[in-house]
């Protein structure tokens, strides 16, 4: 029997990436972060219930997106990725520490026990051990109900959680189309300070990667945003160690 070839696209690594049909953020941060011979492939997968506008709308979305993610996952596994990055957030959160173990346990059943994974709320986790960090401010696109998942899973993690601030988006979609101005104000008014070692944001669909890597250099301390903590994980959890410059201090430092 012939061997089989090797293929030459992403010789480094082929990553899929998980993401919710509503979502551009991923694919507009990860397309601008490719390390020679990386590549990065997406499924998606379907979000019914898209709305965001109260808390027991944000839990019916949660809900909805367990009986869908599972599709994407077989689907990914097709194109024989060598590693798996969730670009989705908010339900790695859920349940905390033990929460985020077993939303990762469950998506072994779909890719065996023996694929890299990244999700990310460990992959925030592993991003401010990095830098030290105990003080921990955070910013959401989430309702109250998400904020205080975050909150938990920061505070189990070991962090002392200073402040979170979910700016209440209607809908998975709109999250997206966040005016840069608010993000930013949202930092400089609401949840820096001089308690503050670190501030981090969680939502996938909430790019930061045009807006943090300057205000780092304006506040002197780290600002981690999920998906940039997310590709930093996953690049690295595969031996890709190059260092990245302009997209953040993370990827620039380790």
């Amino acid at each position: 029997m012939p061997k089989p070839q090797e293929p030459w696209i992403g010789k480094r690594a082929r990553i899929g990436v998980i993401i919710p049909s509503t979502n551009i953020g991923v694919e507009y941060d990860c397309q601008r972060i490719i390390p020679p011979g990386v590549t990065w492939h997406f499924a998606r997968f379907f979000v019914s219930q898209p709305d965001l506008s109260s808390d027991n709308m944000f839990l019916a979305f949660i809900d909805a997106i367990r009986e869908t993610i599972p599709d994407a996952m077989r689907d990914i596994m097709t194109c024989e990725p060598s590693y798996i990055m969730m670009g989705m957030s908010a339900e790695t959160f859920w349940g905390g520490l033990e929460g985020n173990v077993e939303f990762e346990a469950r998506l072994r059943d779909y890719i065996g026990p023996n694929m890299g994974l990244t999700s990310g709320a460990a992959a925030l986790k592993d991003a401010i051990d990095s830098f030290g960090a105990k003080n921990i401010a955070a910013l959401t696109p989430y309702q109250s109900v998400g904020d205080e998942q975050v909150h938990r899973f920061l505070e189990e993690s070991g962090y002392n959680v200073t402040k979170v601030v979910g700016l209440k988006c209607d809908s998975a979609t709109s999250i997206a189309h966040t005016p840069p101005k608010e993000i930013i104000d949202t930092i400089l008014h609401e949840l820096d300070g001089s308690n503050v070692d670190c501030i981090v944001q969680a939502g996938t669909n909430l790019s930061g990667l045009d807006i943090f890597p300057t205000l780092e250099k304006q506040l002197a301390k780290p600002i981690i945003p999920i998906n940039v903590a997310t590709i930093w994980h996953a690049l690295r959890a595969q031996g890709i160690n190059d260092k990245i410059f302009g997209r953040g201090w993370l990827l620039e430092r380790f």
